[in-house]
């Protein structure tokens, strides 16, 4: 299984998820929650997949994270 690629990630994908983390009003606590989850290099599977962090929730594909959700907003794919 393949693990988060956070230094590759295309331009695209980081304004994107810049972005989201605005529209979504993640805060520095969901960041730092976040950080540390990033930081135990997590495995995630080759398809769609979304980690649900209680606060907010972040879905990728892949190494690739894509996108930030909300708690309400549904997410597909295997959680993590």
């Amino acid at each position: 299984m393949p693990k988060i690629d956070w230094q590759s990630l295309p331009l695209s994908v980081k304004q994107h998820l810049i972005e989201r983390l605005r529209d979504r009003e993640i805060t520095r606590d969901d960041l730092e929650t976040l950080k540390f989850w990033i930081g135990g290099n997590p495995e995630v599977p080759d398809g769609p997949w979304c980690k649900d962090f209680g606060s907010f929730k972040l879905a990728g594909e892949g190494r690739y994270p894509k996108t930030f959700l909300t708690r309400d907003q549904p997410c597909y794919g295997k959680r993590l």
